[in-house]
């Protein structure tokens, strides 16, 4: 039973490690300063980082002996979660992250309305 617990627990943490390399990559090409680095190929640990504009920095680490989101502003801790509540804190960072391509889409597509609108007057 241990055994199996131990592998489904060294299983999660690879998991949680590719996302946060996966996060990291998205959260660059959105113009974010973001990084992920991992310990050895057997991704068992990561530390990630993200800079949010105006001296506001979140730290995520993830291990084999825990997981734990920081978050900082001007180099003062702000906020120190751990296990679950680190998880979900990390959710609302990818949630903000998908309402903000929604908007920019909708703003895209507005935009392009609005445009061909414009274009078709001009013809008439």
């Amino acid at each position: 039973m241990f055994t199996r617990l131990a592998h489904q627990h060294r299983q999660f943490i690879q998991d949680l490690v590719m996302n946060l390399q996966a996060l990291a990559t998205v959260l660059e090409r959105r113009g974010y300063l973001a990084s992920c680095y991992t310990c050895g190929q057997e991704m068992n640990s990561a530390s990630f980082m993200v800079s949010l504009g105006d001296n506001h920095l979140i730290r995520f680490l993830v291990s084999d002996y825990g997981i734990t989101w920081t978050e900082m502003c001007d180099d003062r801790e702000l906020m120190k979660l751990e296990g679950a509540e680190a998880i979900n804190q990390l959710q609302e960072l990818a949630n903000l992250l998908k309402t903000e391509v929604c908007q920019t889409n909708l703003e895209t597509v507005t935009h392009s309305t609005h445009l061909t609108k414009t274009e078709s007057e001009v013809n008439f």
